[in-house]
């Protein structure tokens, strides 16, 4: 007669696996009881011999208990077992690089310079929090000063993701970002940026294009010059204002534009930290804001002469 159930102890047995281990299989519901022998013995049907290889296999690969037992039960299938596993490794891994980084650029610097660097690290080791705290601090500073989609992208590129590998100065940058928005008044500019845009809010329907032409002409490492990124520019704020591109208007332009807070040295510390973030990927504004200011001055001594 062919057996059809089996004690623990055959189980423990045939698969190497302690009656212990299996008992707590059992009264975890990993290993369901099939009968009860006369005596009130558990008795595994044919399925447990499997079940039981599935286990020590996931357990194998530290898969928790609990985990073992969605996959085991059909409750999750091993398929969406790997793929949550494996980005619970990488995000695993990031953090361990983060740690990496943070870790040398504490070793690599002089004694004195340690605790100052300890200080701006700490900010960032949560990385999750770190890039959220960004991103919910610049939609506070911003949000009513410019369109949705404008708003979005803005803060987008204030707010850069950590690099997933970073170098002990990518950590460094990182972290010092969330040193300067903590500090008192560092975002003051947006005051200004509020004031401009009160006076002119038709601007941001108009500034795409010159925003397109600027980011081409700095991205291709061409010098400041009289051109068609400067010509939009000035025809954008003609346009909000109401004005025509004159002489005189380009004039007041490179005065408004001269004198704006994208040249405060600490926002041009941020947007300096964040192109060493992102690996100069983005478009660092206080770079295009001073192309686009020069090359009005080119324009103006060219209508002048």
């Amino acid at each position: 007669m062919t057996q059809t159930t089996w004690s623990i102890g055959e189980l423990a047995d045939g698969t190497g696996v302690s009656v212990k281990t299996l008992r707590y299989y059992s009264d975890s519901g990993l290993l369901p009881v099939a009968a009860r022998s006369a005596g009130g013995h558990r008795r595994y049907g044919p399925d447990a011999w499997e079940r039981i290889r599935l286990i020590r296999r996931l357990r194998a690969l530290d898969t928790p208990i609990a985990t073992v037992t969605r996959v085991v039960t059909g409750e999750c299938s091993l398929h969406e077992l790997v793929e949550t596993e494996l980005e619970a490794v990488q995000e695993r891994l990031v953090e361990l690089r983060w740690r990496q980084a943070t870790l040398k650029a504490l070793d690599d610097c002089p004694d004195g310079e340690r605790l100052h660097r300890l200080e701006i690290l700490s900010r960032v080791q949560r990385l999750p929090q770190a890039h959220r705290s960004l991103t919910e601090h610049w939609f506070g500073e911003l949000t009513g000063t410019m369109p949705g989609h404008r708003l979005e992208s803005m803060v987008a590129m204030l707010s850069p993701e950590p690099p997933h590998d970073p170098c002990p100065d990518t950590a460094l940058a990182y972290a010092e970002l969330h040193l300067l928005i903590a500090t008192p008044g560092f975002t003051r500019w947006t005051q200004d940026h509020d004031e401009e845009m009160r006076s002119a809010p038709a601007l941001y329907a108009e500034l795409d294009e010159a925003a397109a032409l600027t980011a081409a002409a700095v991205f291709a490492g061409r010098p400041p010059e009289a051109g068609e990124a400067v010509d939009a520019f000035v025809t954008a704020h003609a346009r909000a204002r109401r004005e025509l591109d004159t002489p005189a208007f380009r004039a007041f332009l490179h005065g408004l534009v001269s004198r704006s807070s994208a040249f405060d040295p600490r926002l041009e510390r941020y947007w300096g930290l964040v192109d060493t973030v992102t690996g100069g990927r983005g478009l660092n504004m206080t770079v295009a804001h001073k192309w686009l200011t020069e090359g009005l001055s080119k324009s103006l001594a060219g209508s002048s002469g």
